[in-house]
């Protein structure tokens, strides 16, 4: 049981100590073994009573054993030194004291002291964690002492095989505790990676901003061309939308089109007659025309009668004929602009002079030499002054057909417009300086914006002028309605139904100025149409009814009767023109009461 393991204790016996226990780090614990006092009585020792001469209960410079094994070791002496004089040797149960082998087994805890704890101590003492025992009962206390036994630091322990039969030890993550210390490059690791984000953020930012760009690219270029392939479809310009105007200068739509109508007519205020064309302004292709009406152009009047341009726009008035226009062409004629010869003579002077590619030589109506030298002469680009423009728009040569002056006052109106300004303001003012009266529903600045948008067109090439074509009997043809009337015109021709009543012209040779009116009443009442013929230059004496077919020799029975004239009137001759039948009234002509 004794096993005075610990060299504090010195060099003495063994039996001199016995274990107790071990401390909390496995080290063994020994207590010295009671001695018997000479009286009787158990002693204990106290290895600090003795130390008196090192705490001043000794002399100075003493130094005591507390273990009765030598003098003079003081705090620095090695309990582990062997073999110094006046030192003390530890001792080791297994070698004996020293160190030596004593080939004998340690002491072995009796069995007879009773039952032991875990640390091999008797159950009738209990650890004392300060190195004392405490004892039960009247047991005195017993000094303890805990050895110091130096280690080596051997490899790391593995944990032992769990036995069979027994449950592998549970480790939990929770029982460990990992330090994570700092390392220097830390903030630059953070910083690295902060710029290497930032520059990731800003590339993918550069990526979409890219993509918005295209996306918004494609989008534009998507809408300009749906919108660019819409005007064209609405313009008419797509390949099979699109109709040739048969010489009116390029392709009109088939659709529907804005268009700006306004009729001009020319009034020779010295030679008599009248000349009118439709200015066209097709906002829609920005196109112009001039279309030439020919006075022959049979129209209904407000009464129902059959009548002619030329008559209308003398006797009806400006109103009268546009409204009859209308309803033959099937257009909107926006208002009427009256230009008497001299108003165009001023208008050519005012924008310096025209050029005019003319087709004949035009005489000087003032000259009475006939021989004179000619006012205009003909050739290319040739230069008219407001005189010259005048005589040249109204000349109808000898064997000439009205519609050949008709052309030379197209050119006129082509080359007017070539030299006007552009501006509205400024073509405004020369309509003013003109001193024109304008029937209404026309102003001068409506003319005047209305001229300047052609003379653009003009100067660029995009103007051009054609001559409506119509029959003998002035209604339009079907090559009229395909052509100009509906794509120039946008309309749709309606020529005076053919199956209506009889049309017949009356002309005054009686030389009373009111039978007229009487043989129209007259015709009227007996459902024929009535045409002014107009008056006779002299008188005659019988009345005649002609008719130019075998087709309608009935018709002109029909219509002597109604008028009471004989029989023998009627005879098969020369018809005045939009006519079926044409009468002249002589003196014999009596007008029913």
């Amino acid at each position: 049981m004794n096993d005075p393991y610990d060299a504090g204790y010195g060099s003495g016996d063994a039996d001199q100590y016995e274990l107790v226990g071990y401390d909390e780090y496995g080290r063994p614990v020994y207590r010295q073994a009671q001695i018997p006092a000479q009286d009787g009585r158990q002693q204990t020792y106290d290895p600090y009573a003795q130390q008196q001469g090192q705490y001043g209960h000794q002399q100075y410079g003493q130094q005591q054993d507390p273990y009765g094994q030598g003098q003079g070791q003081g705090y620095g002496y090695d309990p582990y030194a062997a073999g110094a004089p006046g030192t003390a040797v530890p001792y080791d149960p297994y070698t004996g004291p020293g160190g030596q082998d004593t080939g004998q087994q340690p002491p072995v805890p009796d069995a007879g002291h009773g039952r032991y704890d875990g640390y091999g101590q008797a159950a009738q003492s209990s650890y004392d964690p300060y190195g004392q025992a405490a004892t039960s009962g009247g047991q005195p206390a017993v000094t303890e002492r805990t050895a110091h036994i130096p280690q080596q630091a051997g490899p790391p322990e593995q944990p032992e095989p769990a036995a069979p039969g027994e449950a592998e030890p549970d480790y939990r993550t929770e029982q460990f505790a990992f330090v994570e210390e700092p390392t220097d490059d830390s903030e630059d690791v953070i910083d690295w990676l902060k710029f290497t984000e930032n520059r990731t953020e800003r590339r993918e930012e550069a990526r979409r901003r890219a993509r918005s760009r295209v996306v918004a690219l494609v989008v534009v270029l998507a809408l300009v061309a749906v919108g660019g392939v819409g005007y064209l479809w609405y313009a008419g310009k797509l390949p099979g939308l699109s109709s040739s105007d048969s010489g009116t200068g390029g392709s009109t739509a088939a659709g529907a089109q804005k268009r700006d109508v306004i009729a001009v007519h020319l009034h020779d205020t010295a030679g008599g007659g009248t000349s009118t064309a439709l200015l066209v302004n097709n906002t829609t292709t920005q196109r112009g025309t001039a279309v030439l009406l020919p006075n022959s152009l049979a129209l209904t009047g407000d009464d129902g009668t059959t009548t002619t341009l030329a008559k209308s726009v003398g006797d009806d008035g400006p109103d009268a004929t546009r409204t009859a226009l209308d309803s033959v062409l099937g257009t909107d004629i926006e208002g009427s602009w009256r230009l008497d010869t001299p108003f165009l003579q001023i208008l050519v002077d005012l924008v310096g002079n025209i050029e005019v590619d003319t087709d004949t030589d035009v005489p000087d109506p003032a000259a009475k030499d006939k021989g004179a030298a000619p006012l205009v002469h003909k050739g290319q680009k040739q230069t008219l002054s407001g005189k010259a423009a005048v005589a040249y728009a109204t000349h109808r040569g000898t064997g000439e057909s009205a519609d050949a002056q008709l052309q030379r006052f197209g050119q006129v109106l082509h080359a007017v417009l070539r030299k006007m300004s552009s501006d509205p303001d400024a073509a405004t003012t020369t309509v003013q300086t003109l001193g024109l009266v304008l029937d209404p529903p026309l102003t001068e600045k409506d003319l005047g914006t209305f001229l300047a948008g052609l003379s653009e067109l003009a100067k660029g090439g995009d103007f051009a002028t054609t001559l409506l074509p119509v029959g003998d009997d002035g209604r339009l043809s079907a090559e009229t309605g395909d052509g100009v009337v509906k794509d120039v015109l946008g309309g749709t021709a309606k020529s005076p139904d053919e199956d209506a009543a009889v049309s017949v012209a009356v002309r005054n040779a009686t030389g009373v100025e009111d039978r007229t009116g009487k043989a129209r009443v007259t015709l009227l009442n007996g459902g024929f149409t009535f045409l002014e013929g107009g008056t006779a230059s002299g008188t005659e004496d019988a009345s005649r009814v002609l008719y130019a077919e075998a087709a309608d020799k009935e018709n002109a029975v029909e219509v002597a009767k109604t008028l009471g004239l004989p029989a023998g009137s009627v005879t098969q001759g020369k018809v005045a023109a939009n006519a079926d039948v044409s009468v002249v009234l002589g003196r014999d002509y009596e007008p029913a009461t």
